[in-house]
């Protein structure tokens, strides 16, 4: 089933949702997971993600793609989640990087296993989720600045900054060289 924007009216809403699952679930684990790097809080966060949509679907107002409203419903239930008390009190931050070396082999070469490049994807992870987000946004999910900039509702020269900085800080981490043309 393939579901066009234009003639989706005459689909139910549990369509619809199937729909989006199966051409969106893996792109929502992967932004997920590049938030919480592990596999199960991903998962968890994508099921979430899903359950708004699905209870949202009758406000869409096609002012926007399918593929960019997912990325934003995910992207705020991801701060959402880091920001809550139980993912701060649940994971003490000295566990999070003694941790993130193991996890980051692990299960981003499950979850991400099409990556060409996982030495890199786990220097991407090691960013801050701000200059985190706008790489996997530019570089692993192909978003252009104005697509990432409607899905994380900042301005554009903001995501170019971010970018650049995230740029340097990949090119300081690997030990100089050319590592993302811009």
């Amino acid at each position: 089933m393939h579901v066009e924007q234009k003639g989706q009216e005459n689909q139910s809403q549990r369509e619809i949702l199937v729909y989006l699952m199966e051409e969106y679930g893996d792109m929502v684990l992967r932004v997920a997971y590049t938030y919480v790097k592990e596999q199960h809080l991903a998962e968890d966060i994508s099921q979430e993600v899903f359950i708004r949509c699905y209870h949202a679907l009758h406000t869409f107002e096609r002012r926007s793609s399918y593929k960019t409203w997912l990325y934003r419903i995910t992207v705020n239930q991801c701060k959402d989640y880091v920001k809550s008390w139980s993912f701060r009190k649940l994971f003490p931050k000295s566990i999070i990087e003694t941790e993130s070396d193991k996890e980051v082999n692990s299960v981003s070469t499950h979850v991400l296993k099409k990556e060409e490049n996982n030495e890199l994807f786990e220097k991407v992870l090691q960013l801050p989720v701000k200059q985190r987000e706008v790489i996997i946004f530019y570089y692993y999910e192909d978003l252009s600045i104005d697509e990432i900039s409607e899905v994380i509702k900042a301005k554009p020269n903001t995501i170019k900054s971010r970018l650049h900085r995230a740029r340097n800080s990949l090119k300081d981490q690997i030990g100089g060289g050319i590592i993302l043309e811009e």
